[in-house]
């Protein structure tokens, strides 16, 4: 943690589907934050020195065998707490208080009403407001020292605050976008009670990056894999600006990258940026590979695996590479670490514990963009000068094109989803264009999120200038979403709808079908495989 801010907020796990939404809006108000494990002990807590901790909310019931504990110490290290949901539960228990179970849950909106003076709900309305519950236990009295500060119809203890202590916590949800005063609640917290500063700033987290890697590496040199997407790029770019052409990129074309973008990782790195670049032109060793595979994680395993085997052969071939970088964020290291078994969230693991060296070859690693989520990566990118069409770039799968195409993966197939794929993204690049100009919101209400296209393993009949035709169908996705942790499908206009499947039968050879995946996530999944 010696890269951590002096000034942070420690958000304890509790197995939270909003958890690193918590750390997100903390860190959109200015404060540095960081997700840890519930599990950890107080005097690990202590010696992170956090300015101020918030507990999350959890899906288990402190009632359960296994449900996620705490070290009540925690509470006692004089440091200001805020409890959500779950955290309040605990809090309660902890202290001595009551929690009871309802006979039914208490789910979505519901109306709070004030008690009297808040330090907490300061500057929010005296009468009703809307907040976003999302519970089954419930705190029935609060502990000794605790004033009830609101409640709600179905739940006695909707706020309760103890300022001597500084501890303080709501049933519902502050962080959640549906209460409709959660901004203010949290302003409230870490300002005015826990007298924080907002200082965290893209600006000073490269200087003091810069800074570190420049003290890190020394004189010896760097090597990065660059995959062509977002994070590798940005990662490449702020290395780059650390120790110059002390980095070397290696860029493995495995073919299964979408239409351009080889060509476009040449151009921004090499010709723009003037990075050294290896580019591994791999297509045809990938094609032999994955002829005749159709099982989607045996794609991935193959691509996966293959990957890292002509990087190292590459890397191999560099003198006097002691350092790896890489685009692991933040979400990388809570995936790979944090999976919650029995309710509990175990000890966060590094995600570079996944790269397989082969035998006598070690890297030490360099991970810059690990305490970032993604779209703070991408603001990175824009004070780092990469362009929009890198930065802005939408989440594309590791193992590319493959799993977009249903079935096992062929060259004609390859041309006819890259084909098909560059009109979509033509078209609804476009309209997020439009929508901008509108909006001034890159990601406004109604503009596409992710958006591309699935080739599916069947042929359909069709008519073409009079002529029956047999070949194949393409469908369309286009989702809406903030986070992909849900997403719905894009309302877009019959219009541009109409547009897309008009070019891509015209323009794509092969193909006389279009159409369009209306299914939410959940219940389906974003990608197809």
């Amino acid at each position: 943690m010696a890269d951590t801010p002096r000034q942070f907020v420690a958000v304890l796990d509790f197995g939270a589907q909003y958890g690193q939404l918590i750390a997100r809006r903390v860190r959109d108000l200015g404060v540095y934050s960081e997700i840890v494990p519930c599990d950890i002990t107080a005097e690990e807590l202590a010696a992170m020195g956090p300015a101020a901790i918030i507990l999350s909310g959890g899906p288990a019931s402190v009632y359960a065998e296994d449900a996620p504990d705490m070290d009540a110490g925690i509470l006692d290290l004089d440091i200001p707490v805020l409890g959500f949901c779950y955290g309040e539960q605990i809090m309660a228990q902890k202290l001595g208080g009551e929690v009871a179970h309802a006979e039914t849950g208490e789910y979505g909106p519901a109306q709070l009403m004030r008690l009297g003076s808040s330090p907490l709900l300061d500057g929010t309305p005296n009468e009703v407001q809307t907040v976003w519950m999302s519970h089954r236990d419930y705190v029935s009295e609060a502990p000794e020292g605790f004033m009830v500060t609101a409640r709600t119809e179905s739940c006695p203890v909707a706020v309760m605050e103890n300022p001597r202590r500084r501890l303080y916590a709501t049933q519902f949800h502050p962080e959640v976008r549906h209460t409709e005063h959660g901004e203010r609640i949290l302003r409230n917290f870490l300002f005015d009670i826990a007298r924080l500063t907002p200082d965290w700033a893209m600006d000073n987290f490269i200087d003091e990056k810069v800074a570190q890697i420049r003290e890190q590496v020394g004189d010896n040199k760097v090597i990065l894999a660059l995959s062509g997407g977002v994070d590798s790029a940005v990662a490449a770019a702020l290395v780059h600006k650390a120790v110059g052409d002390q980095l070397t990129c290696v860029f493995v074309d495995h073919g299964l990258l979408r239409k351009g973008e080889p060509e476009t990782v040449d151009a921004v790195f090499r010709d723009t940026f003037g990075i050294p670049l290896v580019h591994v032109n791999a297509q045809e060793r990938y094609a032999e590979l994955l002829a005749g595979v159709d099982d989607p994680e045996q794609k991935r395993r193959i691509i996966g695996t293959e990957f890292w085997k002509v990087f190292f052969e590459e890397a191999q071939k560099l003198d006097g590479v002691t350092y790896l970088a890489q685009g692991t964020i933040y979400p990388d290291i809570i995936e790979s670490g944090a999976r919650k078994t029995g309710g509990k969230a175990s000890t966060i693991k590094s995600h570079h514990n996944l790269i397989p060296f082969p035998e006598g070859v070690h890297f030490d690693l360099i991970e810059p963009l690990d305490h970032l989520f993604k779209d703070e990566v991408r603001e990175l990118g824009c004070e780092l000068g990469l362009p929009d069409e890198v930065v802005f770039r939408q989440p594309f799968p590791g193992p590319g094109l493959a799993i977009r195409i249903i079935g096992d993966v062929t060259p004609e197939k390859l041309e006819i989803l890259k084909n098909a794929d560059a009109v979509v993204r033509e078209e609804l690049d476009a309209y997020n264009a439009r929508l901008f100009e509108e909006t001034g919101e890159r990601n406004s209400a109604h503009s596409c999120w992710q958006y591309f296209c699935v080739l599916p393993d069947i042929k359909s009949v069709g008519v073409m200038g009079d002529e029956r035709t047999y070949e194949r169908p393409v469908i369309v996705r286009a989702v809406e979403s903030q986070d992909a942790m849900t997403a719905d499908w894009a309302k877009l206009p019959y219009e541009v709808l109409g547009n897309i499947s008009r070019r891509i039968v015209d323009e794509v050879d092969g193909v006389n079908r279009v159409a369009y995946d209306i299914t939410p996530k959940p219940p389906a999944t974003i990608e197809w495989e």
